[in-house]
């Protein structure tokens, strides 16, 4: 397997040098940049995706965790590096693969670097299946089988999704990103933060808004470009 391609972001630059010490011993990792800000990071992936950060959480102007609830995916892994514990459960919610306490030991270091390798070749190496064509949905205390090309769109509403459907829909406590984990890939496309739409169901587009039958669904401006790709629109 190749070395998984990482970046460091951290707003201290004794931090920045010290986590590029410890990438660079290990062979299994390739720096690809060290970022100061969360600013500086979203201009870096916008330029080359990577596999992995290392994150810090406390910055100027917008911290790893917002940054990181903000990204759309497919988005890297990340390893959070900070010195506030207080921040370890926000981090494991949002699927982050460790969480390293400043100061960092080169042993901890090690510890989760190896986590994220395992976790690359355990899902590099497992053969493709092919996924079903439906999806189990617990909604009002059952569990109810729902068809993926029946669904129109989804939408997130603080921890529920409602998921829409030909004349109706169902309301399931789960997030959007949870969600779309179970579905085939592509069957949906993220077009906000909130909303991710079934392509085959979109009537029109305009501006920033897709409409399907009598309903709406909004395009952020920081997911357009993405979402007009996916949808083979180009520059529409």
């Amino acid at each position: 397997m190749n070395p998984l391609r990482c970046l460091i972001t951290d707003d201290e630059p004794f931090a920045r040098k010290g986590l590029q010490r410890y990438v660079q011993q290990l062979p299994f990792l390739e720096l690809r940049g060290l970022c100061a800000d969360a600013q500086e990071l979203a201009a870096h992936l916008q330029q080359e995706p990577v596999d992995l950060l290392f994150l810090d959480i406390e910055m100027p102007g917008r911290s790893g965790l917002d940054f990181l609830r903000a990204l759309p995916e497919p988005r890297p892994q990340v390893i959070f590096t900070t010195a506030y514990e207080q921040y370890a459960l926000a981090g494991f919610e949002l699927d982050v693969l460790d969480y390293l306490v400043k100061p960092i030991s080169f042993e901890r270091f090690v510890r989760a670097a190896g986590k994220a390798y395992d976790y690359f070749r355990l899902r590099r190496a497992a053969p493709a299946e092919p996924a079903p064509g439906y999806v189990f949905v617990k909604a009002e205390g059952r569990l109810e089988k729902v068809t993926v090309a029946d669904i129109r769109y989804v939408e997130a509403l603080e921890n529920y999704v409602v998921v829409h459907l030909p004349g109706r829909r169902l309301i399931t406590h789960s997030t959007l990103k949870a969600l779309l984990a179970r579905l085939p890939a592509g069957a949906l496309v993220q077009t906000h933060k909130s909303y991710a739409v079934a392509p085959a169901h979109i009537d029109s587009l305009a501006g920033n808004t897709l409409r399907l039958g009598p309903d709406e669904v909004p395009i952020s401006k920081l997911l357009r470009a993405q979402v007009l790709a996916q949808l083979g629109l180009g520059a529409a």
